[in-house]
């Protein structure tokens, strides 16, 4: 049985009730996608409408001032399922089930909003293409915090409470129990929603004798946003730390916000059997928890937008790591690894500061020229979601499957975005290189690259990208300076059919490192065969970490001792 509701008339009938159950998981899960978080919630057996004017379709959303005494400034969302596995607010994604948002100022406690047909939806783009059926649908809403920054602007965004900027599970954000309806666009529909479930705190693991965890309030970024910024990261410590004296060289490991134990260490794995024997070289290995307002990872440099992030890593995160820990601080002791957004860290890093850091392992990095920015040449395209070819205008794809076929095209992907959130507010991806890369706008959110909605490419905007975060564009201007501190350092990794186009942009990087010249260094690139995102090299990573140790060894300085190598 299922709530139908029409224009003449509305009716109910029960269809049970389920235990309401969910889990919040360390960020370890949480980056890992909404499927780690499998929740079944209550679904309803009533229905409150209102009886919509004519075919009107709407949705009508709520928070009872005892769940929320505030005025309310954010985002509501509904989302619509035709599974009841999960909970709604768990299935949206790039290729997800269908949700509709429209961003509230100030919405009272108790008042209502209103999510209609006017409101562009993702991948659905309207109420009026959902076809009549039987469907699962949940309210949520985004409550965003005003940011009063050291530059003047204020600007209202989603304030990270250590989930990773995953706004659909952030504590503090609410949403309505799951509701079976018939929606019907022929005959209209007016369902309401409230939102009185609130999400909790996220639960962190505690420390065990392997893995330590710490988290800071940074100064740098707290003066800037105006509001409390943290910094933070998870250690994992080698074998008979406790016991011993000696200090040990250290793998920054970068990537998107976790708590999980770096590289993935667990008991049992391979790499735990390893890393607890009795010949494997002994080092600190640690993540960075560097969550911004607009995304789970700041990319590690400073920008107008996100702020000094750079400089924060630099000068606090890593200072207050080689405090706590016995760490090795010299260059040499020091390597850098990460894929994807932390491929493009761990590269940039060591380009940016080739005389602190030993030697990057970068894999599958983010677009380190912007020729290629997930199928978009942001230097040469007019616009980004059509590539024109004569009289044929074709779509920009996005995303591929290793065997060419197209998942998502560049339209349907910011779509996505845009649904999530206005301003650049969506924590996705196209979003934060916006945010890194590009300039500050005159409303305080960031000037885009291009237009959400028509996909017309800012010129300007494309060259202040250049000439700021370009990574290759940085070194061809750079090269006589940089070059000398970083010969032997730069190991790239990707896959001949990244799945994002990553590949593109390292070829490049590599074609012109081929004729580099006072001094000549070619780097290292290595490309999986048919491989996609995010190929990291043939080596496991007990492999890859013997690697670097040999590699250390090569570059410490002579008549170093090495007692954390050999045992």
């Amino acid at each position: 049985m299922l709530t139908r509701i029409s224009g003449a008339s509305a009716r109910t009938a029960s269809v049970g009730n389920g235990a309401m159950w969910w889990t919040v998981v360390a960020l370890a899960s949480i980056v890992i996608g909404a499927a780690s978080m499998i929740g079944a919630s209550t679904v309803m057996d009533e229905t409150v409408a209102a009886a919509p004017q004519g075919n009107e379709m709407r949705f009508e959303i709520s928070v009872p001032a005892a769940t929320h005494e505030e005025p309310i400034t954010g985002r509501i969302y509904v989302m619509i399922s035709r599974s009841a596995d999960r909970q709604p607010r768990l299935q949206i994604g790039r290729t997800g089930v269908p949700f509709f948002g429209r961003d509230v100022e100030r919405l009272a406690p108790g008042a209502t909003a209103i999510i209609d047909s006017t409101d562009l939806g993702s991948p659905v783009a309207s109420l009026d293409e959902i076809p009549a059926g039987e469907y699962y649908v949940q309210g949520f809403v985004n409550v965003y915090t005003e940011f009063h920054r050291a530059d003047g602007h204020v600007v209202w965004m989603h304030n990270d409470l250590w989930e990773g900027q995953r706004w659909n599970i952030s504590p503090g954000n609410l949403y309505s129990d799951v509701q079976k309806v018939w929606l019907g666009p022929d005959e209209g529909y007016a369902i309401s929603l409230v939102a009185d479930k609130v999400i909790p705190p996220v639960d962190v693991p505690e420390d065990t004798e392997w893995v330590k965890r710490f988290r800071f309030q940074s100064p740098l970024l707290s003066e800037f946003w105006g509001q409390p910024i943290y910094l933070g990261a998870t250690v994992l410590l080698p074998r008979d730390y406790e016991q011993e004296t000696i200090s040990y060289p250290v793998i920054y490991q970068q990537g998107h916000f976790s708590l999980r134990a770096p590289m993935r260490f667990r008991e049992g794995s391979d790499l735990y059997q390893e890393w607890t024997g009795d010949d494997f070289p002994r080092f600190i290995a640690v993540t960075f928890q560097h969550p911004t307002p607009y995304f789970d990872d700041s990319y590690a440099v400073n920008s107008v937008n996100n702020g000094p992030y750079g400089d924060a890593i630099m000068q606090e995160l890593i200072p207050e790591v080689e405090r706590r820990f016995r760490v090795i601080e010299e260059p040499w002791a020091r390597a850098l690894t990460g894929g994807s957004t932390g491929g493009w860290e761990a590269l940039a890093l060591q380009i940016f500061h080739p005389q602190f850091f030993g030697g990057t392992w970068a894999y599958c990095p983010d677009p380190v020229t912007f020729t290629n920015v997930e199928g978009i040449n942001i230097y040469e395209d007019v616009n980004a979601f059509y590539k024109q070819h004569e009289w044929r205008r074709v779509p920009t794809p996005n995303t591929r499957e290793t065997t060419g076929e197209i998942r998502l095209t560049s339209k349907q992907r910011n779509h996505f975005e845009l649904v999530s959130g206005t301003k650049g507010r969506s924590g996705q991806q196209l979003d934060i290189w916006s945010a890194v890369h590009g300039p500050l706008g005159e409303d305080g959110y960031f000037k885009p690259v291009f237009d959400k909605l028509s996909g017309e490419i800012d010129p300007e905007v494309a060259q202040y990208w250049k000439e700021n975060f370009d990574l290759l564009y940085y070194l061809q201007r750079n090269w006589e300076t940089v070059a000398p501190d970083l010969v032997d350092k730069l190991h790239i990794y990707t896959g001949d059919m990244d799945n994002f186009y990553l590949d593109y942009a390292v070829r490049e990087m590599e074609a012109w490192m081929r004729t580099t010249s006072n001094p000549h260094y070619r780097g290292f690139f290595m490309y999986g065969d048919g491989r996609g995102h995010c190929f990291s090299g043939p080596e496991s990573t007990t492999e890859r970490i013997r690697e670097i140790g040999q590699y250390m060894l090569r570059k410490k300085p002579e008549g170093t001792t090495t007692p954390w190598w050999r045992y």
